[in-house]
């Protein structure tokens, strides 16, 4: 199985249960692992057969900036159905911190696996 990666992806969202977290923007962090068969983009050097992290990071960054969910954990099952649904991921482990959340500790979310991983 291969693996295409987004580490620390930073993007602002209103995002929290609190009154107080409702009229902020904080920052999280988004690492995703996304099985994907590279050999077809290897083969040809043509972006038509890879997946586009770019693309994939366009859309997120979109999504997430506009969603105001109270819980990491809606939001993180939101990013596993569109990577699904409009890039065709066939797995997904997704890691989704606050960092700054809870003192004393540098981050704190939810770790997330999602689909069939192949063989």
């Amino acid at each position: 199985m291969d693996i295409v990666y987004i580490r620390d992806f930073r993007i602002e969202t209103v995002i929290g249960m609190f009154q107080w977290e409702r009229r902020i923007r904080q920052t999280l962090s988004l690492d995703l692992e996304m099985a994907w068969d590279i050999k077809p983009a290897a083969n040809s050097d043509d972006i038509h057969d890879a997946l586009d992290y770019k693309a994939v990071s366009t859309r997120l960054k979109a999504h997430v900036e506009a969603a105001e969910y109270q819980l990491v954990e809606r939001l993180a099952e939101s990013i596993w159905l569109i990577l699904r649904d409009e890039f065709h991921v066939p797995w997904l482990r997704l890691r989704v911190s606050k960092p700054g959340a809870v003192k004393g500790a540098q981050d704190v979310g939810v770790l997330i696996e999602r689909g069939q991983k192949p063989a």
